[in-house]
């Protein structure tokens, strides 16, 4: 046996475990997922009813679309939010802005669990706003539980430190001296920004924007926890169908609807990595 081929040998050896560990313990339950969602639950037939019962039972529908509106809403806010705080960490060089940039971070150390925890004694009718109130005479209800605003905020709190790290590596790899060359032509602040900074930075937007849209479509801690009962996120009504109804078809059916709904996301940030070089032009 050749030199070559004992390498080989050697390098599929290494190899092949770890890849008989992933098709088990991901490829091949995803697979048995998606031929479960095409079954029966009685009779074990292939047949659309798994798939065609959330899009036409009311109950499921407002589910799927009071998911998007989360979801979506989460995006829009925590990159505007994100970039402009990005923004100002790498123009501004005050200590306030060092500051900030120390601290930004400190909400990602934080456990899921004690966050929301925490969000709930600050914003329930009975929480903190309420009695800091209540001492000067007014009685405040923020509504904000078991209500879409107070989810929202929740995935703020998380996805906005996330999305302004990655916002702020790709401003920082913005050289000082295209900004310089600008205005040295003469362009002013916003022509600067809407020109060279925004073009350059835009690649870096889309890929945080496809993060924080996947992480929020299958989540389930701050939805279970400060979620409303009807209508719910999709991570708890997945939750409904596999554990109180029992209904392993239909959990397996919505599983692929959540996975074809990241994989929208997940084409974007593909596609903005494989053009990467014309997000440069």
């Amino acid at each position: 046996m050749s030199k070559k081929a004992k390498q080989m040998l050697v390098a599929y050896g290494l190899v092949i475990p770890a890849f008989m560990v992933v098709m088990l313990t991901v490829a091949y339950p995803i697979l048995a997922a998606v031929i479960k969602s095409f079954q029966d639950p009685k009779t074990g037939e292939f047949t659309w009813a798994n798939y065609t019962y959330f899009f036409t039972d009311p109950v499921q529908l407002k589910n799927l679309l009071y998911t998007l509106y989360v979801v979506i809403m989460t995006v829009v806010i925590a990159i505007v939010v994100a970039y402009l705080l990005a923004l100002y960490l790498r123009f501004t060089k005050s200590k306030i802005a060092k500051t900030i940039g120390t601290l930004y971070l400190l909400p990602r150390f934080v456990p899921a669990m004690c966050a929301v925890y925490a969000m709930i004694t600050i914003i329930r009718d009975s929480g903190l706003i309420n009695r800091i109130g209540l001492l000067f005479g007014k009685d405040i209800h923020l509504g904000m539980m078991y209500h879409a605003s107070g989810i929202i905020t929740m995935n703020l709190w998380f996805n906005i430190p996330f999305a302004a790290l990655m916002i702020t590596a790709g401003l920082g790899a913005i050289p000082d001296s295209i900004i310089e060359g600008a205005r040295d032509v003469g362009a002013g602040k916003f022509k600067t920004f809407t020109s060279m900074i925004l073009p350059l930075s835009l690649k870096d937007v889309v890929v945080a924007s496809t993060f924080v849209f996947m992480s929020n479509v299958g989540s389930f801690t701050t939805p279970y926890l400060m979620g409303g009962t009807s209508p719910k996120m999709l991570g708890i009504a997945l939750f409904d169908q596999f554990n109180k109804y029992l209904a392993y078809n239909r959990s397996a059916a919505l599983s692929v609807i959540m996975f074809l709904i990241c994989s929208v996301s997940a084409f974007v940030y593909i596609y903005s990595n494989l053009k990467e070089k014309e997000w440069e032009k």
